[in-house]
């Protein structure tokens, strides 16, 4: 077999390499048997579904970190998740005390899982407790706000990092593998979807927390996806807004978007997201071959298909190899490589798609 060639073995050990590195940080994490002398304290900032159901159980299988705090609006629950959790009840914060985090030698992380039009202001106040942060996707609302939580977490000497999961995930990480290597040649093509259906009003329907509609929500996960099969940054995009069949519903943001990304070389990605669909796919074609990701954003069971045959495995946990990984760049001075920087590429991305649908006009970045 040829370097060049894509057996089912080649591709599951590759799968599996890139897992291990980012699970584990580097080779020398790799090769310790004993866990760490202290895993280090993480505090979630916000308990809602995506901690309840997600992070919190993460923590739970993670290596080099541990749930060790908690902040949320209300003491009652806030309790409840330290009796769960085996962590003292004074390492309960509230959102208007959590600066007394400051003080607290069990926390080393703080999470930000807020609604995206808060993280700008709950990670420039984060940063001033000298805690390292994570803050979910999307980063903020606009480019501005990224640039003002880069510059509050880099004048307080911390880390900032983006919860970009899927950068964790082995289906995602062989896109990466597949660029580096042009296993199926010069790409040629990207697609992909992500949506699914909102039947009532919530948060992410309001400009104010949500700062857009699907695109922000779950057309980012397309934005980011395309990025890393193309190893690069668009350098323009267009865009257009389907008509919406409940203007009231969706009053303030987008009911389905459909936007292209041109790429260096060429090769251009058609995108969509919605709150009226189940869109769950992406794709990536070369000239000798294609790879396609269905279901390609999902907590887990991401499928692969290539053009070599299809590729099941079952995929480790997402959130506890980001979480993993970020402690590991605290725990040795690596830079973390989903930072804020990559965030606010993505926002920038995101905001010129926004425009582009808005004016009908090819937007360059």
């Amino acid at each position: 077999m040829n370097a060049r060639s894509l057996s089912r073995r080649s591709f599951l050990q590759n799968l599996s390499a890139g897992s291990l590195a980012l699970t584990l940080g580097r080779a020398r994490l790799a090769a310790q048997s004993a866990p760490p002398a202290r895993k280090l304290g993480v505090a979630l900032f916000g308990l809602g579904n995506y901690s309840t159901g997600e992070l919190g159980p993460a923590l739970r299988e993670t290596r080099l970190c541990r749930l060790a705090g908690v902040v949320s609006g209300s003491a009652e629950k806030a309790k409840r998740w330290a009796r769960e959790y085996g962590f003292p009840e004074r390492n309960c914060y509230h959102y208007e005390n959590f600066d007394r985090i400051a003080d607290n030698p069990d926390i080393d992380i703080l999470y930000i899982v807020t609604p995206p039009g808060l993280h700008c202001e709950n990670v420039v106040r984060a940063a001033k407790t000298g805690k390292h942060i994570i803050c979910e996707k999307p980063m903020a609302v606009t480019v501005a706000e990224c640039d003002q939580m880069i510059a509050a977490c880099r004048d307080a000497g911390v880390q900032l990092a983006i919860g970009y999961r899927m950068h964790y995930d082995p289906s995602h990480r062989e896109l990466v593998r597949l660029q580096r290597e042009k296993d199926f040649g010069e790409l040629t093509g990207l697609s992909g979807g992500h949506g699914f259906r909102v039947r009532s009003r919530i948060w992410r329907l309001t400009q104010k927390l949500g700062g857009g509609g699907p695109l922000m929500d779950v057309g980012i996960y397309v934005v980011n996806a395309a990025c890393l099969a193309a190893g690069a940054a668009p350098l323009a995009v267009t865009a257009r807004e389907e008509p919406k069949t409940n203007p009231e519903l969706f009053a303030e943001v987008e009911e389905t978007l459909h936007w292209t990304m041109e790429f260096p070389g060429g090769a251009s990605c058609a995108g969509v997201t919605s709150y009226a669909r189940n869109l769950n796919a992406f794709r990536a074609e070369g000239a000798q071959g294609w790879i396609e990701l269905q279901p390609a954003f999902s907590y887990r069971g991401v499928r692969v298909t290539t053009s070599r045959g299809p590729f099941d495995f079952v995929g480790p946990n997402q959130q506890a190899l980001q979480m993993d990984d970020f402690a590991d760049c605290i725990l040795t001075g690596r830079r973390t490589p989903v930072p804020g920087e990559l965030g606010r590429r993505d926002m920038q991305i995101i905001r010129a798609i926004y425009e582009a649908a808005r004016t009908g006009k090819r937007v360059e970045l």
